[in-house]
């Protein structure tokens, strides 16, 4: 079963890319190829985390030479769970893509399927990669192909927040790198476990760790660093939209999690976790606050993702305390990522949807739309039953988590900003689901085109229904997480 393990681990980066590759080839069999692809890769996806289930934690040495020297691919609980995500997530986009792009111009279509299944295999790479250079790697070739498909449309508004989002990104990508070689200046190797093992409280890894933390919070958009995200994810295409709101921005945050739980533990003690937190606390106010404002739902959406990442950062000072539980702590975190990957990717799809059915999505526009696009205004509601943490979402379990740890380590203001950004997030998602479900004359609706493709409508669902439904099964993620994940101190979790 070992070299089984191993087999799934290469082919869940390999498959991808090979499909990228046929689909930039024959343009014209694109979404033909794109869709088998993303079937093949989910179940390929599967096919690991049932491997590691049985067998536990898989390490592959990619042409045979290993650390230090050479590049392993590491599937452990976290990751394989990460890799989980993105292929339920990505599924669902690529039927989702197949209605969108298919009344689009041949050029959108020719290009959208490879850079699609491009970044899908610079996502798997990443959370596989087991050393801090590869995951530089990784994470640029991520971001690449996330500018190009939010260019995609074409428009002035989506270029330009496209070259913005290129701009932070070289910037972040910078900062890593310089990171990197301080560390590898310091200690001589990159290996994570390796680094792990030697790593201590000096000035070198001190550097590092602030210019890598720092330029992994531009990539994922944490508060005050967030000003790039909300146009890239408004303008791009909706299923580019969800993609990146779902997916792209948890990339960078896995770095920072993983290289804080193993490299960069020694600094546990120092003042960067309350940091980390305070600009959860931020961007958990500010994006809400941000997003009762905005009168597009598109717009709604992308600043409640910078709201929803807030929490991710939120218990970060718990995770690094000996005190704590910090498994317990960990569990909640990748809940939440999960959690918020479904309801987030959700919601974006059915505001693709609504701006198909209307020709805008101006909140204005929606009132009594239930009636028109049921299936659809069902999905943002059920999304947002989830943001908001409403039971029995899969939100409400990961809030949970997160509120029992804060309440068990004393956190009593993480507790309130908690509940507080819960009523905050039923206050913007309230502005799209009240109007869409009141009752209005037949004649004061006005939908530009009516039909919206099957898929379209029924992948927004199926993900909103799953995040409801994980509210339900979220035992055996957390059984998952512990297979072989290193916390802290290199031991096993």
């Amino acid at each position: 079963m070992i070299l089984e393990s191993e087999i799934w681990l290469a082919l869940v980066v390999l498959l991808p890319l090979a499909g990228a590759i046929l689909t930039f080839m024959a343009p014209r069999y694109a979404p033909q190829i794109g869709t088998v692809s993303g079937v093949i890769v989910f179940g390929a996806v599967v096919a690991l985390t049932l491997a590691v289930v049985e067998s536990d934690a898989t390490r592959l040495t990619v042409g045979g030479w290993g650390a230090p020297l050479g590049i392993d691919l590491v599937a452990d609980g976290l990751s394989t769970l990460m890799l989980l995500m993105t292929a339920v997530v990505g599924l669902a986009i690529t039927a989702y893509a197949v209605g969108y792009f298919g009344e689009s111009s041949a050029h959108k279509r020719a290009y959208f399927w490879p850079l699609w299944l491009f970044l899908w295999a610079s996502m798997n790479a990443l959370f596989l990669s087991g050393d801090v250079f590869n995951l530089y790697v990784t994470l640029e070739l991520l971001s690449l192909a996330a500018v190009a498909l939010t260019a995609l449309v074409g428009q002035p508004a989506a270029v330009q927040a496209a070259m913005r989002y290129m701009l932070v990104g070289l910037a972040g990508s910078l900062m890593y790198l310089m990171g990197v070689a301080f560390l590898y200046a310091e200690i001589g190797v990159l290996d994570i476990m390796a680094l792990a093992s030697v790593s201590e409280a000096t000035p070198p890894v001190f550097v590092s760790a602030a210019l890598i933390t720092a330029g992994l919070m531009m990539k994922t958009a944490l508060f005050p660093l967030h000003f790039w995200l909300p146009p890239a994810h408004a303008n791009a295409a909706a299923p580019v939209s969800a993609l990146l709101s779902a997916l792209v921005v948890k990339g960078s945050f896995y770095i920072l999690l993983r290289l804080w739980l193993t490299v960069f533990a020694p600094l546990g003690d120092t003042f960067a976790p309350y940091v980390l937190s305070a600009l959860g606390i931020g961007a958990i106010i500010w994006g809400s606050i941000q997003a009762l404002r905005q009168p597009s739902i598109k717009l709604l959406v992308a600043y409640s993702t910078v709201a929803q990442l807030g929490y991710l950062f939120l218990l970060i000072p718990l995770l690094m305390d000996d005190g704590a539980d910090r498994q317990a702590v960990l569990s909640g975190i990748v809940y939440f990522m999960i959690a918020h990957a479904m309801a987030k990717s959700a919601a974006f799809l059915s505001a693709g949807n609504i701006l198909h059915a209307l020709g805008n999505d101006r909140i204005t526009s929606i009132i009594g739309m239930s009636r028109k696009m049921p299936l659809t205004i069902t999905a943002f509601a059920l999304a947002g039953i989830s943001l908001v943490a409403l039971p029995p979402s899969a939100g409400f379990i990961a809030k949970w988590l997160l509120l029992n740890e804060a309440i068990d380590g004393g956190q009593w203001l993480l507790v309130v900003v908690i509940i507080a950004g819960g009523l905050l997030a039923a206050g913007y998602v309230m502005r799209v689901v009240g109007p869409a479900f009141r009752q209005v004359a037949d004649d004061q609706l006005a939908v530009a085109n009516p039909v919206v493709p099957a898929s379209m409508a029924w992948s927004a669902l199926g993900l909103a229904i799953l995040a409801i439904v994980l509210g339900f099964t979220g035992v055996y993620l957390l059984d998952v997480l512990d297979i072989g994940v290193v916390i802290l101190t290199g031991g096993e979790a």
